[in-house]
């Protein structure tokens, strides 16, 4: 049997008599209960619950990562494929548009020569004049020139110095390095190395002669020259090529020209030398070249700087020459006098039966010298 469901009751809660459900009052002591408020069950369905899921917390970190990554990737691919397509689609959009593109302007490579650099000239030193010093001297030993010190310091021409006095001394100009030499083609390598002389143009001389004194053609001397015609002038300087000489005829042949010599190394005196009326007589010395041939000399040439008018040109075979006493300036005044020293070698004599000279050798370096005094006057013979 099954069992039955006992009744609904309510305990007074003063007494704790039971009472039934409905009652409102208590039997035993009469207090006053509150109704009892029947609570009526749902009969509603309740919804379907969704599923739950637990993670951990690695795991859940984990996932967040790789979806972070996966979006960045597919926001860089999408990026990416924006920008190829972004010009042809903008195209495609504005088809009615018809864009102007401004040409940039182009470059152009402005190529600047590096600057040469250029020597900064020094101030002139000061200098005390002592006992003996010429403006000569001092040239030689500061390595100037004599004129400059004569304009630095707005002196005469005689440039008279007295002890104490203080001068101005420039300082030496300095040599720029020479230019850089291009290579010669052939036929002006032909042409430079020819040796040729320069021959002034004498009286009663004409082409036809002077191409016999050298035994040069005439059409040589006249292609060397740029000459139109035969005819010569007095005091006409022309080029004697020696290379295009013709062979002498006969048996023996023409002796080889020997190759010029250097130039000869001058000794005594030293540059800037002063002298004075103590001395009647001045030696120039130089260094010998070598072992002269028979028809050749040392040409020896002195020239007085300041009066310009007077000069010697002797020839000898030794490595001195004694500048006589008659070349000694008349007057009181110091000159200058320059000179130098040049290989020659015989070449023929002209009509006059005046030997011709040649060079063959390159020119000495120029040396000066100073010489004061009156030459003494000849003593008259009884």
């Amino acid at each position: 049997m099954p069992e039955s469901t006992p009744p609904t009751t309510k305990v007074c809660p003063t007494c704790g008599t039971r009472l039934a459900e409905n009652a409102s009052r208590c039997l035993v002591c009469g207090t006053e209960l509150s109704p009892v408020v029947e609570v009526k069950k749902s009969s509603e369905a309740q919804a379907a619950r969704m599923p739950e899921i637990t993670l951990s917390l690695p795991m859940a970190l984990g996932l967040l990562t790789i979806f972070l990554l996966a979006g960045a990737i597919l926001v860089f691919v999408a990026m990416r494929l924006t920008g190829a397509a972004g010009p042809a689609a903008a195209g495609e959009a504005t088809g009615t548009i018809t864009p102007t593109f401004t040409p940039s302007p182009t470059a152009t490579e402005v190529f600047t020569s590096t600057p040469v650099p250029t020597s900064t000239s020094l101030p002139p030193r000061e200098y005390t004049v002592g006992t003996g010093d010429t403006c000569l001297g001092l040239a030689g030993t500061f390595d100037v020139s004599y004129q400059s010190i004569i304009l630095t310091n707005n002196l005469s021409a005689n440039c008279i110095l007295s002890i104490g006095q203080k001068i101005l001394i420039p300082y030496p100009t300095p040599t720029p390095p020479p230019a850089a030499t291009s290579t010669l083609e052939a036929g002006q390598a032909t042409l430079q190395a020819c040796e040729k002389v320069i021959y002034t143009v004498q009286a009663n001389d004409t082409l036809s002669s002077i191409a016999i004194n050298y035994a040069v053609p005439q059409e040589a001397i006249k292609a060397y020259n740029g000459m139109p015609t035969d005819n010569v002038l007095l005091g006409m300087s022309l080029i004697i090529p020696l290379c295009e000489r013709a062979a002498t005829p006969g048996p023996s042949p023409t002796p080889t020209i020997p190759p010029p010599y250097p130039a000869a190394n001058l000794l005594l005196p030293p540059d800037g030398a002063s002298f004075t009326l103590a001395n009647d007589s001045i030696t120039l010395q130089w260094a010998s070249i070598g072992t002269l041939r028979e028809n050749e000399s040392y040409q020896v040439t002195v020239e007085d700087v300041t009066d310009g008018s007077q000069r010697i040109v002797e020839y000898v075979s030794d490595t001195k020459f004694i500048v006589p006493s008659s070349f000694r300036p008349r007057d009181n005044a110091p000159h200058v006098f320059r000179w130098w020293i040049t290989t020659m070698r015989q070449n023929g004599s002209d009509e006059q039966g005046q030997i011709i000279w040649a060079s063959a050798g390159a020119q000495s370096a120029q040396r000066v010298f100073s010489w004061q005094g009156v030459a003494p006057e000849g003593t008259p013979q009884p």
